[in-house]
């Protein structure tokens, strides 16, 4: 599922008009990205935990020449998913 399928199934089950659907979504995903930016975990009970992971700098190797580069320290978003949806997704596989 893509954000405009997201933005329709929206549209659809909330009757709601597309443009509020997509404001909808749009401001979600918005404050999610500000959360992360603000280095703040973002918490769906039942679905997902999404945080940020802070990693240092570190010297790496260029994989084609073998050189070695410096790697800068980075920040990078990771998701967890949550107990109800891993059993979701198992229970759905059992009743094949």
């Amino acid at each position: 599922m893509n954000r405009l399928e997201l933005i329709q199934a929206l549209k659809d089950k909330a009757n709601l008009p597309r443009q509020e659907a997509h404001e909808a979504v749009e401001l979600f995903f918005s404050e999610m990205a500000n959360a992360f930016i603000k280095g703040e975990r973002v918490e769906i009970r039942g679905l997902c935990t999404f945080f940020v992971k802070k990693y240092e700098g570190y010297t790496g190797r260029n994989p084609k020449t073998g050189e070695k580069v410096q790697i800068s320290a980075k920040r990078l978003p990771f998701f967890k998913c949550g107990k109800e949806l891993k059993e979701r997704v198992d229970s759905s596989l059992k009743r094949k």
